[in-house]
């Protein structure tokens, strides 16, 4: 394909979608436009029938969990698809790497950071159906968290405490986890997805049923997830830095 043609194809796609977006944009409501009353009846209904406090989570994790279990398992292709593209990668091209900060202070401040961002990793997912927060949210916060070792520590230490077979599993794990209660709503209520398990007291961290169960599951999924993509991208930069050193072959 020509250089032309391919200019040429970019300028018409991106015309198309420019228009798409601009009618778009157009069409919206004003600002603080209340367009339906879908919101009013998930606030309304979310108490009384599923006794969760975060609408959002209710629509998120119950009333269209489906969609969910779709966004996540997208997660989950998208980090077994990049395993399987960066597979050549091996972790001898990148045994002779040091890169370990020498700052003590940020070295410090660092730690203190990884433990506080993982702490808080665990309250958004733990809390999510009470509070702002979620599996989703969660997830990558924890995955942040570990990465803030190799940030203000070094490559080997990130190595030594993520061991991506364990990593690998728990992306599995999650995603089946959250399939397995939907399951198990068919089985016991002939829904999918259905309640299974005591709904608890509104407002106390055992409630919602099985929402903090989806919450959990996803949280697995999403932070192991991310570890991996981010874990296989950033040895396959340790390869290409290790292979364009003087003296040794750089990449094929």
């Amino acid at each position: 394909m020509s250089r032309r043609l391919r200019i040429g194809l970019f300028v018409a796609g991106a015309a198309g979608l420019g228009f798409v977006l601009v009618w778009g944009f157009i069409g919206l409501p004003s600002f603080g436009d209340y367009p339906g009353p879908y919101g009013d009846l998930i606030s309304n209904l979310a108490k009384p029938q599923r006794h969760i406090a975060n609408a959002v989570t209710a629509v998120v994790f119950d009333y269209r969990g489906f969609d969910t279990m779709g966004e996540e398992l997208i997660l989950f292709v998208a980090a077994t698809s990049t395993a399987m593209l960066l597979r050549d990668t091996r972790e001898h091209q990148t045994s002779d790497i040091v890169d370990a900060v020498r700052s003590d202070a940020t070295r410090a401040g660092g730690l203190l950071a990884a433990i506080a961002v993982l702490v808080l990793g665990l309250q958004v997912v733990a809390h999510g159906f009470l509070t702002p927060g979620g599996g989703f949210q969660g997830g990558v916060v924890l995955a942040t968290g570990l990465h803030l070792l190799y940030v203000t520590g070094s490559y080997r230490a990130l190595g030594r405490l993520r061991p991506l077979d364990l990593y690998d599993a728990g992306d599995a794990v999650g995603a089946a986890l959250f399939a397995a209660l939907g399951l198990a709503g068919i089985a016991v209520a002939g829904e999918f997805l259905a309640n299974v398990v005591h709904q608890g007291t509104f407002g106390e961290l055992v409630s919602a049923g099985t929402v903090p169960l989806l919450s959990i599951a996803v949280g697995v999924e999403v932070s192991c997830g991310m570890v991996v993509l981010l874990a296989h991208f950033l040895d396959q930069e340790m390869a290409v830095h290790v292979q364009g050193r003087p003296g040794r072959a750089g990449p094929s």
